[in-house]
């Protein structure tokens, strides 16, 4: 099946802005794109002068969730570990990669340690024959160092990224907030935000020993983005991400023992909100990711020192983080740099651009759309985001999977 998408303001690597050229699709690969190309032969899409970007790739969901990834723009997604039961196994990985296929892939990510524990090596050689892209620590921090450096060399023997939890569980065991004047006021336990500083410090310090790949997979503070610009600038193989949430909220959203607004990691400070946009723009962090885990009434409509941490992100992805765009932060060639361009890279799969030989994972975008964001209509499988009747622009049109429109 050949297919040429036409009147598109497409997103071509390398271009800042947005390019009027048609997109050649053969069967599940782009094969063209150019101003010339002829409409012979093809299934002719229309985009009526639309945003033609790549699929965004979420890294580091806690549920597959089809109906909220495809509101969301969203054709593939890396499954975090943490799991019922965890992903420790090659049966597991196998199982997992096929939900969702074939108009969504998922890519399961192997857990680092049996069950999640922290105390000893999975079989992470035959996840990854069974077909994991990455290993992640799960919601935990790896408190032993010997078992981290360990993990670390032998997941750089493999060439497999390492996606680790940021928070030294020895400081933030049994906290539910940041510690500060909104945590005090509130009577919350708490934790310095220091203690994402302090697991970074020594997990870089062991990226210096091994040569591993680790990706932070969400640094909140001014102190964790400062080491992170400082491997970089050391030339560490180490890369950061963050999500909408702990850009545009800061812990006065908990102000109400709202628990919607219950992260992990908690939501900061105002400055540290403000260190997170300046890392965006500055381009320490390299990927938005949804931290998609939709929680359901049993376990958020509890007092919040008992309700459950975790937000649905999957739908606000996009047009929550379209607003970078609109503040002048980023342009819109960066933005799906962060959403599909470098995950994808991390992941090693041939997706996140508009480019030829790659997978066609497309969608059309209005970004001026208005909508409002309402946990009642929301298609997830549980509404709990802290985001809720927040008016947003930005809607998915269309979207093709594999050239498939979904």
């Amino acid at each position: 099946m050949k297919q040429l998408f036409t009147n598109a303001r497409v997103l071509i690597p390398g271009e800042i802005t947005p390019q009027t050229v048609s997109v050649e699709i053969e069967g599940d690969r782009i094969v063209g794109v150019g101003a010339t190309i002829a409409p012979d032969g093809h299934d002719v899409v229309d985009c009526q002068d639309q945003l033609l970007a790549p699929g965004i790739i979420d890294l580091g969901v806690f549920a597959i969730d089809k109906p909220a990834f495809h509101f969301g723009g969203i054709t593939r997604a890396a499954l975090m570990p943490d799991q019922s039961p965890a992903l420790d196994l090659p049966a597991m990985i196998k199982h997992n990669a096929s939900e969702g296929k074939p108009d969504l892939w998922s890519h399961p990510l192997a857990a680092a340690t049996k069950g999640l524990l922290g105390n000893e090596l999975a079989e992470i050689g035959l996840m990854k024959q069974a077909g994991a892209r990455a290993v992640a620590t799960g919601r935990n921090w790896i408190g032993d160092s010997g078992i981290m450096l360990k993990l670390l060399h032998y997941c750089r023997s493999l060439d497999m990224p390492v996606i680790v939890h940021s928070e030294d569980s020895g400081l933030t065991a049994g906290a539910v907030a940041t510690a500060g004047e909104t945590a005090t006021r509130l009577g919350l336990p708490s934790a310095p935000a220091s203690a994402e500083a302090l697991s970074i410090a020594r997990d870089i310090a062991l990226v210096r020993e091994s040569s591993a790949h680790v990706h932070f997979r969400q640094v909140t503070t001014a102190q964790g983005l400062d080491l992170i610009r400082a491997a970089k600038a050391e030339q560490l193989p180490v890369t950061c991400g963050i999500t909408p949430a702990h850009l545009f909220l800061s812990d006065i959203a908990t102000s109400d023992f709202r628990t919607f607004a219950r992260l992990s990691p908690p939501l900061r400070s105002e400055d540290d909100r403000t260190a997170c946009l300046d890392a965006i723009k500055d381009g320490t962090v390299d990927v938005i990711s949804s931290g998609h885990d939709p929680r359901g009434p049993e376990d958020k409509r509890l007092p919040f020192a008992e309700a459950e941490s975790g937000m649905a992100g999957a739908e606000t992805l996009l047009a929550l983080s379209l607003n970078l765009v609109r503040d002048g932060i980023i342009d819109m060639h960066r933005l799906f740099e962060l959403l599909a361009t470098t995950p994808a890279k991390i992941l090693g799969v041939k997706a996140g651009q508009i480019f030829k030989g790659y997978e066609a994972d497309l969608i059309v975008i209005d970004p001026e759309a208005p909508w409002q964001v309402d946990t009642r209509k929301m298609a997830a499988s549980a509404g709990n985001t802290p985001f809720d009747k927040l008016p947003v622009q930005g809607r998915v049109r269309a979207i093709y999977k594999g050239g498939k429109a979904l």
